[in-house]
């Protein structure tokens, strides 16, 4: 980190626009005390989906496009959950499908299993103890194809590879690593994209409308219109954390959460950094509206068994009426749900942070508050590490009712990294983790 990073930006504008010191303070005023969010938080009820073949799911949707699923079962479908309005059914989405790691000469390969596996929108039952499949539908092209979850751009995305990592697997320009899911009022969905990253509008049987992307990502080749909608300065997202979390305000408009920092003006800022991004976008106006500084906690808060700062992630965003959100910040291991408003006075769209020459970047940034950032003030709710019964790697949060949250896990689609994931007749050694939906109540309502 630069040794001027506590500084302000080297700019003539102000990142704050205008915006008085009084009510930046305001803002981020601390919060008060969280030792009790969590007491009396407990679950009322875990269900598990079974086993489904994954080649039998994919191809039931589109015939022919997994001729071997080595194995791997449905999974990954915790990548977010919204309800559908029906009690005890929730509308959820996988993410690109069964991938992992494995190091070949000291460099890490991103391993694609199952690459013709097409990301599906999968809408759920929990009845007892049991998640049910009632319906899929497939994501795909303007043609009708799947859009496959393959890397996008060489040089921009990780190389795809075999599931020993053995051989090289084309780009696919029309790949989703999809995230968020929230369904609109006239039935469309909308999405979002670790690889653009990317906002996508699907219709109500799967077919790609439109994809959102940061101006200056030049995606060329995909089979559905592509439009260069968000902010550049998305293109410096870290590999693999795109956008996680999407939520629907009750008029319409849209929020999206980058899972990480943004690697600004490198990696290693990005990876040191606690300070991520929240963008608002208006689907009327199709345009980036809002964007918010984000501030995680210190790791060790989030999870105390973890030191290392870039584990730090959100995963989920909840719209919980007017402009309050519950976000999502999590490790693999724990998470903490925080409540916070989407104040129009700490909107920084436009502004200094905006421009990839600012030294030093918003990312940079020790104390993002005592530069002249209106951070988004927040409250804890609940930290769900110290709920017994909840599971690793929560993706997927939706409100049930007043006082109860149903949450999703991404079990990876059973699969671990490193090159014992498979047998040696190439089949998967699952990992025995199970997609789950959890409810839990909470002693105070939202």
């Amino acid at each position: 980190m630069s040794p001027h990073a506590t500084g302000r930006p080297q700019v003539r504008r102000s990142v704050a626009a205008g915006v008085p010191l009084a009510v930046i303070a305001a803002l981020v005023a601390a919060c008060p005390p969280a030792s009790a969010a969590s007491q009396g938080a407990h679950v009322v009820r875990t269900a598990t989906l079974g086993n489904i073949p994954l080649g039998a799911f994919s191809n039931a949707l589109l015939p022919g496009t997994v001729d071997n699923d080595r194995g791997v079962d449905l999974g990954g479908i915790g990548s977010d959950v919204y309800p559908t309005g029906r009690k005890g059914e929730f509308w959820t989405v996988t993410d690109r499908g069964p991938n992992g790691q494995i190091k070949v000469d000291g460099t890490k390969r991103r391993t694609f299993p199952v690459p013709g596996f097409d990301p599906a929108i999968v809408r759920i039952r929990v009845s007892g103890d049991t998640v049910k499949v009632l319906d899929a539908i497939p994501i795909t092209t303007s043609s009708g194809k799947a859009v496959t979850g393959l890397s996008n751009q060489a040089g921009r995305d990780e190389a795809p590879y075999s599931y020993d990592a053995s051989k090289p697997l084309s780009y696919d320009p029309n790949g989703l690593d999809t995230e968020g899911i929230v369904r609109a009022k006239d039935g469309s969905f909308w999405l979002v994209d670790e690889y653009g990253p990317s906002l996508v509008h699907v219709s109500a049987r799967g077919r790609v409308l439109t994809r959102y992307v940061p101006k200056g990502l030049n995606l060329t080749g995909a089979d559905y219109p592509v439009v260069e909608a968000l902010p550049a300065i998305l293109l410096h997202r870290k590999i693999n954390r795109g956008f996680e979390g999407l939520a629907q305000l009750p008029g319409g408009d849209l929020v999206m959460a980058l899972q990480s920092p943004l690697s600004l003006p490198d990696e290693d800022a990005g990876d040191a950094s606690r300070t991520t991004r929240l963008l608002r976008f208006s689907p009327k106006r199709r345009a980036v509206t809002g964007e918010y500084a984000y501030r995680f906690d210190p790791v060790n808060v989030v999870d105390p068994s973890e030191d290392d700062t870039s584990e730090l992630k959100i995963s989920s965003v909840v719209a919980v009426g007017g402009d309050r959100l519950l976000v999502e910040e999590r490790t693999d291991k724990a998470a903490r749900l925080q409540l916070v408003t989407l104040d129009r006075r700490a909107n920084i769209l436009g502004g200094a942070y905006d421009d990839d020459t600012t030294s030093p970047s918003l990312e940079q940034l020790e104390d993002p508050a005592a530069s002249g950032v209106p951070v988004l003030r927040k409250r804890l709710v609940v930290d769900l590490g110290k709920v017994s019964g909840v599971p690793g790697k929560i993706e997927g949060i939706a409100r049930v009712d007043h006082d109860t949250l149903a949450l999703v896990n991404d079990n990876d689609f059973g699969m671990t990294d490193g090159a014992d994931a498979f047998d040696a007749q190439g089949r998967l050694v699952d990992s025995g983790i199970e997609t789950t939906v959890t409810y839990v109540r909470l002693p105070h309502g939202i």
